[in-house]
């Protein structure tokens, strides 16, 4: 285990291995699906060469951070076990290691084994989206590895989640569970945090947006946020559109997001977000 990393300052500083990341101003993260089913571009990415030509255009667009995942998380994905994850993962993390060293790497996983193994080719942050609770074991894993995690709420699994998510009050339990999780991951020595209240994760339309709404709320456990929504059902069901045609309706839901506190916008179209960022940062210069 060979990252680095250390805490968070007031401006929400991201370290590892060397390498730091400013969250004074919000971040993009550009999506690498190396999956062959994944919601919106599953399959597209099975070459090193797709792979890094779509890397390399999220890095010139503007991503601060590039995030590879080799597991569907989509509704009712098909379970894929560890050794197949490894074996999509780590050659292409190897790869991207190789032609940007300079710039973070998330790797999404909730394997503990997986977040070693991604240590170990130069990952610099763990995108967890069960926030420890699918892997007894990640959060001392990640504590060891002093890496950056993200720390995701869902209820259920990706087979389960939207069979009829249920909550007694939305916001609350979400809070609830960060506050539970928070502690166990800082008890691991976990240090760098950050949340994802996990829209479409357990979620239905309604808690979407009340999520959405109320995201803002989430700032006051002192970590910064991260706001997944690109091209999900919460825009595809309002819209009447399909994944493929949901780029507009994206850049007004992170508009929102970014105006309620976001400070990662996870996404498949970074040009589009990085406006989406520039504009709102110009809105709020110059609120009175």
């Amino acid at each position: 285990m060979n990252a680095q990393g250390t805490n968070f300052d007031s401006e929400f500083n991201l370290q590892a291995n060397g390498k730091t990341l400013s969250l004074k101003k919000p971040v993009v993260m550009g999506i690498l699906n190396l999956t062959p089913d994944s919601f919106y571009d599953g399959g597209t990415l099975l070459s090193e060469k797709e792979l890094l030509v779509k890397a390399e255009k999220h890095l010139k667009e503007g991503a601060g951070i590039l995030d590879i995942g080799a597991v569907s998380t989509k509704p009712n994905a098909a379970e894929v076990g560890e050794n197949v994850e490894l074996a999509r993962l780590l050659p292409a993390l190897k790869l991207l290691r190789k032609e940007f060293p300079n710039f973070f790497i998330s790797v999404d996983t909730y394997r503990s084994k997986v977040a070693i193994g991604a240590a170990n080719e130069g990952a610099d942050i763990i995108n967890d989206i069960s926030g420890g609770t699918f892997d007894t074991q990640m959060f001392d894993v990640v504590g060891k590895l002093k890496l950056p995690y993200i720390l995701m709420h869902i209820q259920g699994t990706p087979q389960t989640m939207q069979q009829n998510p249920q909550y007694k009050n939305m916001v609350t339990d979400v809070f609830d569970f960060f506050t539970q999780q928070i502690k166990l991951a800082q008890q691991s020595g976990i240090e760098q945090l950050i949340l994802d209240v996990g829209f479409g994760f357990g979620k239905n339309l309604e808690h979407n947006y009340e999520l959405l709404a109320q995201l803002k709320k989430f700032e006051g456990h002192k970590f910064p946020l991260l706001a997944g929504v690109s091209r999900k059902s919460m825009i595809n069901k309002v819209l009447h559109t399909k994944p493929e045609n949901a780029l507009n309706g994206t850049t007004v839901i992170n508009t929102i997001a970014l105006l309620n506190g976001a400070n990662i916008l996870r996404v498949h179209d970074v040009k589009e977000a990085i406006e989406a960022i520039q504009l709102v940062n110009e809105y709020c210069l110059n609120q009175s």
